[in-house]
């Protein structure tokens, strides 16, 4: 699955009606409007260091950081003042969409987290996760087998290193295992708590990951086949945010969420910018708000997409992730 998407991704720009796929920043530029003032108001919170990072894991075509970097410049001059761009993005052809819509703004490309510079960092990444690989455990028996491709089939081989799995699973059970988004929450939270800041990650999946198969493919905008030509689909896997939000604690952070993420964009505002844009363009007024209200609503993208939050230990619960107060249930 790794080299399957590493090879998809260098060779095309899958996103929008053209591509495989659309995204968050794609259906509405409230979007990144709204992430972008949520790392201006955790930046205040941070104590407004000066020089800080602002990183963002897998930019696309650069649209949701191009929407967050004028909301930020509108309303939080200093901290766009201050701010430092770096974008972890391996693929050439990604990188150079990033350069044409941003800029000289970037103030680095980065294959992985391991080679961003030291200092306090607010990051983003959006639908980031779901692309890194899995295991697959699937139960026969009194066995567990470990799922993997042989000559452009699926196989299933003896489990010789399986983490510990459930014991009650029942026969055909399936089980998935992201090791490397452990590995990549442990090292943002690592992070994070010797250096400052914090991490925002939405994305797609269950808040606690149970059975199931949730490997798919996508080609323009369709499920297609995950065993197609490697590189010629988009693989992702849903995300399990317990499991991710417990690599993050036990590396030192705090965790916050996740929250469904119709209820993170509705407390950061989305719906009010978006009757503000539909406001300003009456003739895209009922684009821009189906486009908003397919973001929060349940029934489109709010309830199974969740927002996760890594930070440093001292700082108080970022925006959007607030406590209810007492006798409100959200």
């Amino acid at each position: 699955m790794a080299r399957a998407v590493a090879a998809y991704y260098a060779a095309r720009d899958p996103f929008g009606r053209a591509g495989d796929f659309t995204t968050a920043p794609e259906i509405s530029q409230a979007f990144g409007e709204c992430l972008g003032l949520w790392t201006a108001v955790t930046w205040q919170m941070m104590g407004r260091p000066d020089p800080v990072l602002l990183v963002e894991l897998g930019p696309g075509r650069g649209t949701l950081m191009a929407d967050a970097l004028r909301a930020i410049a509108q309303v939080a001059g200093p901290f766009r003042a201050a701010l430092r761009l770096h974008l972890v993005e391996a693929s050439p052809v990604l990188r150079q969409a990033q350069g044409m819509r941003l800029g000289n703004v970037v103030a680095g490309w980065h294959d992985d987290v391991a080679s961003l510079p030291p200092g306090p960092a607010i990051i983003l990444a959006n639908e980031f996760l779901d692309a890194l690989p899995i295991r697959q455990f699937v139960r026969r028996g009194a066995a567990w087998m470990e799922r993997f491709v042989q000559d452009g089939a699926f196989v299933e081989l003896p489990a010789e290193d399986a983490p510990p799995l459930p014991e009650d699973a029942p026969e055909g059970a399936v089980r998935e295992i992201s090791e490397p988004s452990h590995a990549l929450a442990a090292a943002l939270a690592g992070r994070l708590a010797e250096q400052g800041g914090a991490a925002l990650l939405t994305d797609y999946g269950a808040e606690k990951g149970g059975f199931g198969d949730t490997l798919q493919a996508m080609r323009a905008h369709a499920p297609a086949d995950p065993l197609a030509p490697p590189g010629s689909v988009d693989l992702t896997a849903h995300v399990d945010f317990a499991a991710v939000a417990a690599a993050g604690a036990a590396a030192g952070a705090a965790v916050y969420g996740p929250l469904p993420q119709g209820l993170f964009l509705q407390r950061l505002g989305l719906m009010s910018r978006a009757a503000m844009l539909a406001r300003a363009a009456p003739r895209q007024a009922g684009l821009i708000l189906s486009g908003a209200e397919r973001l929060v609503a349940p029934e489109g993208m709010g309830r199974l997409f969740k927002a996760l939050c890594l930070c440093h230990p001292a700082l108080p619960a970022p925006p959007g992730f607030e406590p209810d107060p007492p006798g409100r249930r959200s």
